[in-house]
């Protein structure tokens, strides 16, 4: 909902592949929690990292206009308090959770790393798979045996034709592993039918963040695909290749990807469910790439053999074909040695990781210094046994009545929904009622799963990173993939319980909440409620509208891809929403790169929306608990704080190399026009600060759609 993950440490890791479905609050902040103490020092740690506070008064600059530039006020001493460590590429709300999550995380994988008796199997498995990642010592000492055997299955394929034969088989045994190669597989809930659990082939394989990063003329766009190719280069060397040859195959590599980037749908495209369903007959999938042994890829990466499959990016899989049948094999084994290299980098000898990181976190994203092995390694963890994990850090962080407390807001502002679908004058009646059966069929799932996951089967060893995270991938896979023609299940979570994030999954038709954001500065049950509202209330405003923005308006109440709109309807809120992409498209982001409106609308549908929500639903509760709103705390009214809680979750300060990577490729507008963007479009701001129409933040024509 952010960002791109700049806590995962495996761009190949097999995962669900539902595109153009899921939405989140913040992109990629997935391995975040934030603790309800403040936990000891770390081993290792230089700092002990505390919460920021849910009312932030040393973020406010008071001598910023609030009707003239609203971030500023909230937010305008944030950047000067808060300097950009060497090891992030930036700081806001999300990163700070983050690192004081990663120290609690720390805090319990050290003491079950320590082993013992007492430890239960999955104690037993996160404390070992942590104590192997931080072993570098080891780790350099194994240098690349651990992923030899892989290795040496790429560089035997024969040279020659018979080698592409091989190639269906090798390409599911990396990609069950984790390696990103080629195409993308997966499963997903049949967009059309939501009670189906359906295979997917999805566009993947591009060793950059996505397809314009390959095709754009700009100097800086140049420069990258230079240092991309550099990049690869030197991991083929560090690898065991020659450097002549390196660089040779690195140049055919990047002829390799620009093509199938040339052949994949754009990031705006990806999100449209309609242009990413299209399911067939296997046969006819198998038609686009002729003479290619399908099933034998299914066998090697453990799918059931299907007879349909959503064949998500259509144009992707005939140029795939082309590419691979007239790309030599020399070339083809390069490029997946390159990615396997990069899927466990992480876990390889410091001069392949610290190359990796060179490239994907100092170049793209501005980042001077990796992070330490142990915050590294507490989060891999939470990344591969998130459930394992998740049940011991509610044990310790996650008690009290903040559950109850959550299900009582969430009530709240659906009925604010509720009451604001009667209130729309573009909406028809008939549509109304539709979406209202929608609204009502909304599940709520707060905090962690009704049962946790099952890791009987995966197998952790203490001394073996490499084969860890292989185990872990393939425990993965294989869970996912079981799935395919199996009941949906409805109690399952797609973020580890200590995620500092949220989701709407329109195929489940259910707003998710972890445990890790239902903390400071989000929600803070000391806080008063209009700080909470504006906060975490705000959140879950956001996640609910997600059902009804320009994605989730074409899934019905159970989830299933379907019109429900009349088309007066539909042309009503398009021009409402054509009216945010104008908005937020007029935004720059970071030198001459503006906010890409059209990529960016869903989120800020749900951020716009959410916020009206939010506060209808604060002064229903206000008025039940009968609250003086002009009443002043810190020297502001409820409404006021109800604002600034609001925008203080985007204070930020990033490095302008990680805003320009996000604003390329995030389906979320960057944190100061998060803010700013939704504040304007607000009904109740201008009476909050006495803004006169025609300010900045209180223009003569706003935009709303919820």
């Amino acid at each position: 909902m952010k960002r791109e993950d700049r806590c995962s440490t495996n761009r190949g890791a097999g995962k669900r592949l539902a595109l153009g479905v899921a939405a989140v609050l913040v992109s990629g902040i997935g391995a975040s929690l934030f603790a309800q103490q403040t936990p000891a020092p770390t081993p290792g740690a230089t700092q002990v990292y505390l919460p920021v506070p849910a009312f932030d008064t040393s973020s406010l600059d008071t001598t910023a206009d609030p009707c003239n530039d609203f971030y500023k006020f909230a937010c305008g001493k944030f950047a000067a308090n808060h300097p950009i460590p060497a090891d992030q590429a930036g700081v806001d709300q999300f990163y700070a959770l983050f690192n004081v999550n990663t120290q609690s995380l720390n805090g319990i994988l050290t003491k079950e790393a320590a082993g013992g008796a007492s430890r239960s199997p999955d104690e037993q498995k996160i404390g070992d798979y942590y104590k192997a990642c931080v072993d570098t010592s080891l780790i350099e000492q194994k240098d690349l045996a651990p992923i030899q055997p892989l290795l040496t299955e790429i560089n035997g394929l024969n040279d020659g034709t018979r080698g592409k034969l091989g190639l269906p088989t090798l390409i599911g045994k990396l990609q069950r592993m984790g390696v990103d190669v080629f195409f993308g597989y997966g499963e997903q809930q049949d967009l059309k039918d939501s009670t189906k659990q359906i295979a997917i082939a999805s566009q993947a394989g591009l060793g950059m963040p996505e397809k314009d990063y390959y095709l754009r003329t700009g100097e800086k766009d140049i420069k990258l695909r230079e240092q991309y190719v550099a990049h690869v280069a030197k991991m083929l060397t560090l690898a065991g290749s020659a450097p002549d040859q390196a660089q040779r195959d690195a140049t055919a590599i990047m002829v390799l990807e620009t093509a199938l980037a040339k052949a994949s749908m754009g990031v705006t495209e990806m999100r449209d469910p309609e242009k990413t369903y299209h399911l067939q007959p296997l046969a006819t999938f198998e038609a686009s790439m002729s003479g290619v042994n399908f099933a034998q890829f299914q066998e090697a990466i453990h799918s059931p053999h299907v007879t349909e499959i959503n064949n998500a990016t259509p144009d992707f899989f005939p140029a795939l074909y082309r590419e691979v049948r007239a790309t030599d094999m020399p070339t083809l084994k390069a490029y997946m040695r390159y990615h396997l290299l990069t899927a466990f980098a992480t876990h390889l000898p410091k001069r392949i990781d610290a190359e990796n990181f060179d490239f994907y976190s100092r170049i793209l994203n501005g980042q001077p210094e990796q992070q330490a092995q142990w915050k590294r390694c507490s989060n891999s963890v939470n990344a591969a046994l998130g459930e394992a994990l998740g049940k011991v850090y509610v044990e310790q962080y996650f008690a009290g009545d903040s559950k109850t407390k959550m299900l009582e807001m969430v009530h709240d502002i659906e009925g604010a929904m509720d009451h604001d679908i009667d209130q729309l004058t573009w909406m028809s009646a008939p549509t109304k009622v539709r979406a209202k059966e929608k609204l009502h069929l909304v599940a709520n799932k707060i905090g962690y799963p009704d049962k946790w996951r099952d890791y009987s089967t995966l197998e952790i060893k203490p001394d073996d990173a490499v084969g860890n995270t292989e185990r872990a991938n393939i425990f993965e896979n294989d869970r996912q993939l079981a799935k395919i023609g199996k009941p949906v299940d409805h109690t399952e979570w797609g973020m580890t319980p200590p995620t500092v994030n949220a989701y709407y999954d329109p195929s489940m038709n259910d707003i998710n909440f972890p445990a890790g954001i239902l903390q400071p500065s989000f929600y803070d049950p000391k806080a008063d409620d209009a700080v909470n509202y504006g906060h975490i209330g705000a959140v879950i405003g956001h996640e609910l509208t997600h059902g009804f923005d320009d994605e989730g308006k074409k899934f019905d109440g159970h989830g299933n891809l379907s019109d429900w709109w009349s088309p007066e309807d539909t042309k009503n809120f398009e021009a409402r929403t054509d009216c945010l992409v104008n908005e937020y498209g007029g935004f720059t982001a970071v030198d001459d790169i503006k906010v890409n409106g059209k990529l960016t609308l869903g989120e800020n549908t749900a951020d716009n929306g959410g916020l009206v929500l939010a506060y209808m639903a604060y002064l229903e509760r206000a008025k039940t608990n009968h609250v003086d709103l002009a009443a002043k705390v810190d020297g502001f009214t409820s409404p006021q704080r109800f604002y600034i809680g609001w925008a203080q979750n985007w204070c930020e300060n990033t490095r302008p190399e990680s805003v320009r990577a996000r604003v390329l490729t995030d389906p979320h507008s960057p944190d100061h026009f998060r803010a700013n963007g939704a504040i304007v479009n607000q009904p109740g701001f201008s009476e909050a600060f006495g803004c006169k129409k025609g300010t900045a933040m209180v223009p003569t024509n706003s935009c709303r759609v919820w």
